[in-house]
């Protein structure tokens, strides 16, 4: 089985009932998923397989949720004979590429996506913001309107890269609010307000970004056996202190991720390359696939997509 790119996905992937087949499937994955509970001292499992979304959906539930049914499909398809060449994970999806990359172990990586998420979800009640998506303008444009808005609303700065057509914009409630006309005055089809509980990647998280470079700086990380994309330049990282660095300084940076992709998509030989976004939902997949036609992009993230893996690969 050759080694092939994985992408990890983020935050909004959770839903209730995630990863339950994965349990009860047996396997690598379902003995992951069975230590959660101990290594967090929490019920996490029950919220995701139960619910309710509400409280599974606030990020100090959704982050370690999501990176444990990523990490369990991992273990799955390394069961499958199937190993990384290069990995990305969007935003809290790094965390689970850098288990794949084997520079992250994975009990430390539950607890560092938890506390990320408790101080992430502590800042948006500290300082109240919001996030909205920009569809059909390119960054540069946005990130210029932005500017301009933030000279007399606030704070607004551009979150994601998403995809040459679609951008994330974060901040302040009154500054992203005012940022959505003048971002259709400049040609932006749309600007859709995200439910989130915070002004992610953004200044507006500093402090908590300031708080976890502690936390981090407490975990052992390794030198990445595969190439990492990081989120904060959008170039593979191979050594241990940079993938730190990147990690610390992804609270308040934009998350880069179509340049990542991008890069990947080149450096596995473009038009015919195949990667499988491990873990739950098909957000990543539904993004690369409009962005990289001549690619193919595979989710892997339910019990009968990883029975239907290897013969989905035979066919690539």
């Amino acid at each position: 089985m050759p080694s092939l790119p994985l992408l990890f996905p983020g935050q909004a992937a959770q839903a209730v009932g995630m990863a339950a087949d994965l349990a009860a499937r047996g396997g690598p994955g379902a003995a992951f998923l069975a230590e959660v509970d101990s290594v967090l001292g929490c019920d996490l499992t029950r919220l995701m397989w139960e619910g309710p979304l509400e409280a599974l959906t606030e990020t100090r539930n959704a982050q370690p949720a999501i990176f444990a049914h990523s990490v369990a499909v991992l273990l799955e398809l390394r069961a499958l004979g199937v190993e990384p060449s290069m990995v990305a994970g969007h935003s809290l999806g790094e965390y689970a590429a850098a288990v794949a990359a084997g520079a992250l172990d994975a009990a430390d990586g539950l607890r560092l996506v938890r506390r990320r998420g408790e101080l992430m979800f502590a800042a948006g009640r500290e300082r109240p913001g919001t996030m909205a998506a920009v569809l059909g303008l390119d960054a540069a444009r946005v990130a210029e309107v932005c500017a301009e808005v933030a000279r007399s609303a606030g704070v607004v700065v551009v979150a994601n890269h998403n995809a040459v057509d679609q951008t994330v914009i974060s901040g302040e409630i009154a500054a992203v609010e005012a940022a959505g006309p003048a971002l259709k005055a400049a040609g932006a089809k749309r600007v859709v307000p995200l439910p989130v509980s915070g002004a992610f990647h953004s200044p507006l998280l500093r402090e908590a970004g300031e708080r976890f470079a502690g936390e981090l700086a407490r975990v052992s990380f390794a030198e990445p056996r595969v190439p990492l994309y990081a989120n904060v330049s959008a170039r593979p990282v191979r050594d241990a202190a940079t993938l730190q660095r990147g990690l610390a300084a992804q609270l308040t940076a934009p998350v880069l991720w179509h340049p990542s992709v991008a890069g990947m998509v080149e450096a596995a030989g473009g038009a015919g390359a195949v990667f499988l976004e491990a873990g739950p939902g098909q957000i990543l997949t539904n993004l690369a696939k409009r962005a990289h036609p001549g690619a193919r992009f595979l989710t892997a993230g339910t019990a009968a997509e990883l029975d239907k893996i290897l013969d989905s690969l035979a066919g690539a």
